[in-house]
């Protein structure tokens, strides 16, 4: 059954957190990183691309500009390739471009992938190029990290980026209202949320309209409420662990502090100033619960100038998601996931070329270099400079474990659909702990 296939990326997710956040040496014993999907043809290929790296306010975007970079710089080694991009918004891309595009049979050649169960529905759907063979040594080279784009033992994607998740804050915010240090436990991350509120400030911006930021929220409190073999166990559909409801006990306690900004529900994450990013890019919020990847999310509601952007990277703050206690997870362990691409399975051979240049190691230290992201190959972990991301590698390799998100670990139907609805229900005021456990019930019996 397609859910048996997510064991296997929750595997390769725990031994692969060293090798792809805390530098370790190469795995590779090609120091240069060269390409292994190559082709010979000199015919006329267009390849069409599509991936999320959409400006924000300001129409500029580091990781937007960087693709258009790569792309240009591959098509003028190889003249006879043309490379159509087309940047699309995370949410429109992920839950509806990508998956009527693959039902249409109109697919685009290379596309954002994130892995997991929603990755192997694709796989067993017939949807995506294995790359097992063609990409083996890029395979080989990048280690446990590709394990989430791989499904019954094929490689179905590569991952160009992993990381893990936390809380990304306003240092001057911090001030403005008296807190001198980075919470640690709820507790004090409570005490933070109402000094924030005594002094005018919104402390914690979330885009529950788009649902998975808000789910996240439910997601960290299970994984430490739950011991670990109860959250591997969710891969194969085991939600009787009395814990999964317990973490929606603590996410109702937490939300009775009111700790988001008004009208959360209607707010979306990253398209707009009135986002969750845009309002802590903006400063009219003071924390988000979010991945790595709002190091560049952030910088496109700048002007675009280095000194905007360098002003705002100086007066962001990271820290890991605080500790609740008094459940059987370990503290330590953190959710994290990273961002990837598949070739459709009728693309050209040029598409597994271009994905094998997208991870070789001069792209992928552009990719730290250029847009302050955390790459997954071993051989651009010294690209890493930027203090912010040298804590996240940190505390990803100071993690008891590193879990995948858990909706793309479970799949569309299971966990982006029914695990997502009922923590957003409970957002809204209309949801149940229990509830959360019902729908996913419901939704693995339909599997």
């Amino acid at each position: 059954m397609a859910h048996m296939r997510r064991m296997a990326a929750f595997a390769a997710i725990a031994a692969s957190t060293a090798l792809v956040l805390a530098a370790c040496s190469d795995s590779s014993d090609d120091p240069t990183g060269g390409t292994t999907g190559g082709t010979d043809s000199t015919e006329p290929v267009t390849l069409t691309w599509w991936h999320n790296g959409v400006a924000g306010d300001s129409g500029e975007n580091s990781l937007g500009d960087y693709w258009d970079k790569v792309a240009a710089d591959y098509t003028a080694d190889h003249p006879n390739v043309t490379i159509k991009i087309e940047q699309i918004q995370n949410e429109d891309l992920q839950r509806t471009r990508i998956p009527t595009a693959l039902q249409s049979g109109d697919a685009p050649d290379i596309f954002q992938q994130w892995g997991g169960g929603e990755m192997a529905a694709q796989a067993e759907a017939g949807y995506l190029m294995d790359l097992s063979d063609v990409l083996a040594d890029d395979i080989s080279n990048l280690g446990g990290a590709v394990g989430p784009w791989q499904a019954d033992g094929a490689t179905y994607g590569l991952p160009f980026q992993f990381a893990v998740e936390g809380i990304w804050y306003r240092k001057s915010l911090f001030e403005q209202a008296g807190i001198t240090t980075e919470p640690t436990t709820f507790d004090e991350l409570n005490a933070d949320v109402q000094k924030l509120k005594d002094a005018g400030i919104v402390p914690i911006a979330v885009g529950a309209a788009d649902k998975w930021p808000a789910a996240h929220w439910w997601y960290n409190l299970a994984l430490q409420q739950c011991s670990q073999d109860t959250i591997k166990n969710l891969g194969s559909f085991d939600f009787s662990d009395p814990c999964l409801v317990k973490a929606g006990d603590n996410l109702q306690a937490f939300l009775d502090t009111e700790p988001f900004q008004k009208d959360y529900m209607s707010t979306v994450a990253q398209t707009g100033a009135t986002s969750s990013a845009g309002m802590v890019a903006n400063a009219n919020a003071a924390m988000e619960l979010m991945g790595q990847w709002n190091f560049f999310v952030y910088q496109g509601f700048t002007d675009g100038s280095d000194e905007a952007n360098q002003a705002l990277l100086d007066d962001l703050g990271w820290f890991p998601v605080p500790a609740y206690g008094g459940g059987e997870g370990d503290p330590t362990a953190a959710l994290g996931g990273g961002d990837g691409f598949s070739c459709y399975v009728d693309a050209p051979p040029e598409c597994a070329d271009f994905l094998s240049y997208i991870v070789s190691d001069d792209v992928q230290r552009g990719f730290a270099e250029a847009v302050g992201g955390l790459p997954v190959n071993p051989n651009a972990a010294d690209a890493v400079a930027h203090p912010l991301n040298q804590k996240i590698a940190q505390a990803a390799s100071n993690a008891a474990y590193v879990q995948l998100w858990l909706d793309t670990d479970l799949g569309p139907n299971v966990g982006g659909g029914a695990m997502n609805d009922g923590i957003v229900a409970i957002f809204g005021g209309t949801g149940t702990p229990q509830g959360v456990v019902d729908n996913m019930v419901a939704a693995a019996a339909t599997e």
